[in-house]
């Protein structure tokens, strides 16, 4: 095997032979893979390399003699007479390579005659895909694996000199330390990529001491984000350990992005090439992608900003479709005109329904925003009677709004859970913050009433005969007295439950559940309606679209699902995240979806294509929290990393990075009117930010440059407008109410 080097044989004979099993790898059977994989450094590669096939015998007599080849090894006698005859061969045109290749591999013929059927059987591969099992030729792959994982890993068997790794990769190393300090940043990126694939190619081809010293003596230069990634890859020392490791085969699957400038690429190709170094250029050709745009070099803090996720950037045209991030117009409501202010809780079966004295409500405007997407785009539910008393207190309330900024900062009210000894895993808060729900690791959901009217259920089907429909208080004589409390628990899911949303009428409760499903409460009886099976694995995270009716989850299986509430299947699947869906959040106008992961990137996905339309990348740690800013423009994501990031969806840039948290971020919401933006976090406190200035601050010139990078402003501590302290109580929720009154919620921790 000493002779197999990578680039030794004729290269379009081995892109063939390794793209092959791509196109049919789940059609053959497993064997086949395995020697088709095997092919290039098993048997063709040296033998392409010491000899020659037979003098002047055209690429078309060596395909049909490796086709006559294939017919005799299958003991089709007569269908090689014939073809023979017709191609006009001489009768001992196969007789060298007869014995060898029929026979069981104890060949008489030596030297060219090897090499010819070696020559032939590659080229043979490349006419009919993989040969049948009988089929003689090294396994190297090994049948019991999937043919996938088989051909993902078989990129790595196109191995050089082991010895020579570290000569290469410190060749490397030593000339981008010593280039111009502008192209100095760029060109390090690729020593993160570089080294994972060059270590896995050693491990792959079984080198595992040379694996293990290379791993030791370079692993210290990588970027200090890479560290939890490295300490996977560092469990990786054998060939089996590669199969079925996820991150690995992500890793292999997807190729790893690079932004270079167009200068510090030439740069690179040109030193690889003088020195010839083609092991680092192959792995460059395979397994990266290099976003080249022209212009000026980035400053290591301008890509520092932007890495750290599992695939490396985001490409720039993955952020170039156009997105519809305006809000839908408000619809038409008539506003009573009484001034007299009834309790906010009065029963929502009786307010002064019908004097309609016209006053046009208060969508902002009446003009449709340009940016906004169609009425129509996707269908909405139609407002109910209900809805619409709703949208009026909604109004009403709205009135009475706090005016949040610098000089005026919210107060804020925080609701501890005592004595959940850690099993606090959800939190959410009704819109009108009439209700609270938690979700529990005993696989229980809990619902509060934080107003003093107890939650009650309707009563049973024999007493709601005896009730008169046509009164005024219907709703309110459905309900049950006698079922009033403070609180309900609802069981039903066996596993911890990670997520839970209320819908917007109140009506409905979502929990999701390591017991891989998403079920449906009923606040009017606290039952469970329907259970959602769509993921195979714990589902992290779940939400109520804006509108109702359609909701999303995102879990371990790495894709976020779109539900509406009456179909038991899910309507779009969002696959793309490398990692795990650790949250999910619907745009303002509920035709966008976003994710964030544990690959350390969050997609915006439309509803109605279920195309992703952007890829975020910058944090260095899995996402935790996300939230939309009121006017649908903007989107904060906070992550483990203890940072909050802010993105301009229409652009599809970062603009702006807030530092001052000490510990993973698991909460941030918008005040009503976007003026302010909160943080919660592990580290017990609660942040505010002042939002208006952060995005007023922006440069517009700066977001349509070609480069698609901006220079952030380090002026976290400009922005921070508070920090709030407590006890020992992480924030893991957050929720503005109507007239701009901060909520907080967490569990207590002794």
């Amino acid at each position: 095997m000493a002779a197999v080097q990578g680039g030794s044989c004729d290269p379009e004979i081995k892109t063939d032979i390794k793209t092959e099993p791509l196109g049919d790898g789940f059609t053959n059977s497993n064997a086949n893979d395995g020697r088709m994989l095997s092919t290039p450094p098993g048997s063709s590669a040296p033998a392409a390399s010491n000899s020659k096939p037979a003098a002047g015998a055209s690429e078309d007599q060596q395909t049909l003699l490796a086709v006559l080849q294939f017919l005799k090894r299958n003991k089709l006698t007569e269908s090689v007479e014939i073809l023979r005859r017709e191609a006009g061969l001489p009768e001992d045109s196969l007789d060298p390579k007869g014995p060898d290749s029929s026979g069981a591999g104890c060949g008489g013929a030596a030297g060219s005659g090897d090499a010819e059927a070696a020559d032939a059987s590659s080229l043979l591969s490349r006419v009919t895909g993989p040969s049948p099992a009988g089929a003689q030729a090294p396994s190297k792959a090994g049948g019991e694996d999937q043919p996938d994982v088989n051909v993902v890993l078989s990129a790595y068997s196109q191995q050089g000199d082991p010895a020579l790794y570290d000569v290469y990769y410190s060749g490397l190393k030593k000339f981008i330390e010593t280039v111009l300090d502008c192209h100095r940043a760029e060109l390090s990126q690729v020593f993160y990529p570089l080294f994972v694939h060059m270590y896995l190619e050693l491990v792959y081809n079984n080198h595992e001491s040379e694996a293990k010293a290379f791993f030791e003596k370079f692993s210290g230069d990588q970027e200090c984000y890479y560290e939890e990634d490295l300490r996977i890859l560092s469990g990786l020392t054998k060939k089996e350990h590669m199969r079925g490791n996820e991150t690995l085969l992500d890793f292999r699957t997807s190729k790893f992005v690079l932004r270079i400038s167009r200068d510090s690429y030439q740069l690179l190709k040109r030193h690889l090439q003088e020195r010839q170094n083609n092991q680092i250029w192959n792995i460059i050709q395979e397994h990266l992608y290099i976003d080249i745009f022209d212009g000026m070099p980035r400053s290591k803090s301008q890509i520092d900003a932007m890495s750290g996720s599992l695939a490396g950037e985001a490409k720039r045209e993955a952020n170039k479709a156009k997105v519809y991030y305006g809000l839908l117009k408000e619809p038409e409501i008539e506003l009573p005109l009484d001034d007299e202010d009834e309790e906010a809780e009065n029963e929502e079966g009786k307010p002064k329904k019908k004097k309609p004295k016209k006053d046009s409500m208060g969508s902002k405007s009446k003009k449709q925003d340009p940016n906004a997407p169609s009425q129509s785009r996707i269908p909405l539910p139609e407002l109910k009677d209900s809805d619409k008393l709703d949208k009026i207190m909604y109004m009403k309330e709205a009135t009475k709004r706090i005016r949040l900024g610098p000089d005026n900062l919210p107060s804020i009210c925080f609701y501890t859970f005592l004595n959940v000894y850690q099993g606090l895993t959800a939190v959410d808060f009704t819109d009108d913050s009439s209700m609270i729900a938690g979700g529990f690791a005993d696989s229980t959901v809990r619902v509060w009433s934080v107003t003093p009217k107890k939650l009650r259920k309707v009563k049973s089907a024999a007493d709601l005969n005896l009730i008169d429909k046509e009164s005024d208080d219907v709703l309110e004589r459905i309900m049950d007295d006698k079922t009033a409390s403070e609180s309900k628990i609802m069981c039903g899911h066996s596993g911890p439950v990670y997520g839970v949303s209320f819908s917007p009428d109140r009506n409905y409760l979502l929990s999701s559940s390591e017991d891989s499903t998403v079920r449906l409460w009923s606040l009017l009886t606290f039952t469970c309606l329907v259970g959602y099976k769509g993921h195979n694995y714990p589902v992290w995270d779940t939400q109520f679209s804006p509108y109702g009716y359609y909701f999303v989850s995102g879990g371990h299986d790495r894709v976020a699902r779109l539900w509406a509430t009456d179909h038991y299947q899910p309507l779009r699947i969002f696959s793309g995240h490398l990692a795990d869906v650790t949250y999910t959040r619907f745009h303002p106008n509920s035709n966008y979806v976003a994710t964030g992961s544990s690959d350390r990137t969050i997609r915006l996905w439309d509803v109605l294509t279920g195309n992703c339309v952007r890829i975020f990348t910058g944090h260095k740690g899995p996402i935790h929290a996300l939230a939309f800013s009121p006017n649908g423009k903007f989107l904060a994501s906070g992550a483990t990393d203890g940072r909050v990031l802010l993105w301009d969806i229409g652009h599809g840039l970062m603009v702006g990075e807030l530092k001052g948290h000490t510990d993973s971020i698991y909460s941030l919401k918008f005040s009503r009117d976007g003026e302010i933006l909160a943080s919660g976090s592990m580290d017990n406190t609660v942040r505010l930010w002042d939002a208006t200035k952060a995005f007023d601050d922006l440069e517009t010139d700066d977001l349509t440059a070609a480069t698609g990078h901006i220079h952030l402003q380090d002026n976290s501590q400009d922005l921070l407008l508070g920090t709030y302290m407590t006890k020992s109580t992480p924030v893991i929720h957050l929720h503005f109410t109507r007239r701009n009154l901060l909520l907080a919620a967490g569990a207590y921790n002794p």
